[in-house]
């Protein structure tokens, strides 16, 4: 889109026609900290070669020389090239919503495929064709379960993605939703105990993450027997769904939804990315979304339609299950040329090199004086780590060794100021992870240490995966 700047008689006749008379009138519904009062810091007029020069100075910036050992809903995963090449045909990067099943059978069968991948990911009888992303999904499940129990309270673990939690804090503030929150033990896993004594019969579902944002695996069997007793639905939200390569599904759920982010989506600053719900198929008409099917024409020809589309813009508004569900069928689409990459077995091996490689950077961490991995229950790719000393000097000695150490818990959980959670997935080196270790090591010991003594007292990487 090419820029077009107003003159000055321009945005004078755009303010008449809205009734102000002034740009500061206009935008007084703006708190005024927040209103830019100088100019904005940037170079003044440049000519084009001078501009490609500009931001061939800001790229080198830039470094992917960097290891980086945050998770936290967002994971470092290999991203084949070949995805990239798919995704830039017009077909699929220019395609809007597939109305017309007759000229959209490609975009509509890529959707179909990305509903059975899930499916059979999850455990679960139906998906729809993706949400926006995994803290949308969550609420999509959320107001789904108010609807089909028709109660109006919530049980969620504090070990929910803390976002996640505000995003459906959001949409439900002004529903007379109650909100109670379940604590967790001391193996990282939400508290039987405390959730049997916090369902009652007004309780619609409880909500749980796993693994969840400490990266430990649920006991999602026992959560949803207590859930069930009082008539309530289970919520499983996965927001590093790698791990169902070699975790059990939930198949004990009501409802699974999360983040697809994992499989082969860019990280990139946070988004876009692309979500996902699934289902009991006597629960589909109330999922959100919209669900592709195959159906057959009277000549035997296979073709695909949109059977379920349960938005506003396709039916009456109080009818609608969502108006916030729109898909994300361009990320469904990386997902599953992902998944088919990858295969069943790819899957498998990919989850198994992740569980390893973070049980191998647990086990070095805990050799270090002063570390503990403080959580018992089994872990995926994610742990917690207590750090020695001052975590924020900790972080800032990994960075002058190109290394993200990881998430401060502090920042969402007071009670962990100086814990980190530590995510290690393919794209960690084992040298990486020895040298991670040297720097724990040295800041334990009080000491500062030089590029040299870590590159010396690194393991040796052997063969380095």
């Amino acid at each position: 889109m090419r820029y077009l700047p107003n003159s000055d008689a321009d945005r004078a006749a755009m303010l008449r026609a809205t009734g102000h008379r002034s740009i500061d009138e206009l935008f007084a519904q703006v708190p005024k900290e927040l209103r830019l009062r100088s100019p904005l810091n940037l170079p003044g007029p440049l000519s084009e070669p001078e501009i490609l020069e500009f931001f061939r100075q800001a790229a080198s910036a830039s470094t992917r020389d960097y290891v980086s050992l945050v998770g936290a809903g967002a994971y470092s995963h290999f991203h084949p090239v070949v995805i990239d090449t798919l995704l830039a045909r017009g077909e699929f990067l220019t395609s809007y919503t597939p109305y017309q099943p007759e000229i959209s059978q490609g975009n509509l069968q890529a959707m179909f495929e990305f509903q059975t991948l899930i499916a059979q990911l999850t455990g679960m009888e139906v998906a729809n064709s993706s949400l926006y992303d995994g803290s949308t999904a969550t609420n999509e499940a959320v107001l789904m379960a108010l609807r089909l129990t028709r109660r109006n309270r919530l049980v969620w673990a504090r070990t929910l993605h803390p976002e996640y939690r505000q995003v459906v804090e959001t949409y439900v503030r002004h529903q007379g939703v109650e909100l109670a929150e379940v604590p967790y033990t001391d193996s990282g896993r939400v508290s039987i105990d405390a959730l049997a004594s916090a369902l009652n019969p007004e309780t619609a579902a409880v909500v749980v993450q796993s693994p969840n944002f400490f990266g430990t695996i649920e006991q999602t069997q026992e959560i949803a027997e207590a859930a069930h007793r009082h008539g309530a639905m289970l919520i499983v939200s996965v927001a590093e769904p790698l791990s169902l390569g070699i975790v059990k599904p939930p198949l004990e759920a009501d409802i699974v939804c999360g983040e697809a982010q994992s499989f082969g989506v860019p990280v990139a600053f946070g988004g876009p990315y692309v979500g996902f719900l699934a289902t009991r198929e006597k629960l589909i008409r109330q999922m959100p979304g919209r669900l592709v099917g195959q159906a057959y024409d009277t000549e035997g020809r296979r073709g695909f339609v949109l059977t379920l589309a349960t938005r506003e813009q396709h039916i009456r508004r109080e009818k609608a299950t969502s108006n916030i569900c729109t898909s994300q069928s361009l990320f469904a689409l990386n997902a599953t040329i992902y998944l088919c990459l990858l295969g069943k077995k790819g899957l498998k091996m990919l989850a198994e090199h992740n569980l390893a490689k973070a049980h191998y950077a647990a086990r070095q961490l805990r050799s270090v004086t002063g570390v503990a991995t403080p959580f018992t229950g089994p872990h995926f790719n994610e742990f917690v780590v207590k750090a020695p000393g001052d975590v924020e000097d900790l972080l800032d000695s990994l960075r002058e060794e190109k290394i993200i150490g990881g998430l401060h818990l502090g920042r969402f959980y007071p009670e962990l100021k100086n814990h980190l959670l530590v995510c290690v997935t393919e794209t960690v080196s084992k040298a990486a992870l020895d040298r991670m270790v040297e720097v724990y090591r040295h800041h334990s010991a009080g000491a500062k240490p030089s590029r040299r003594d870590i590159e010396l007292q690194a393991a040796p990487a052997g063969h380095d995966r």
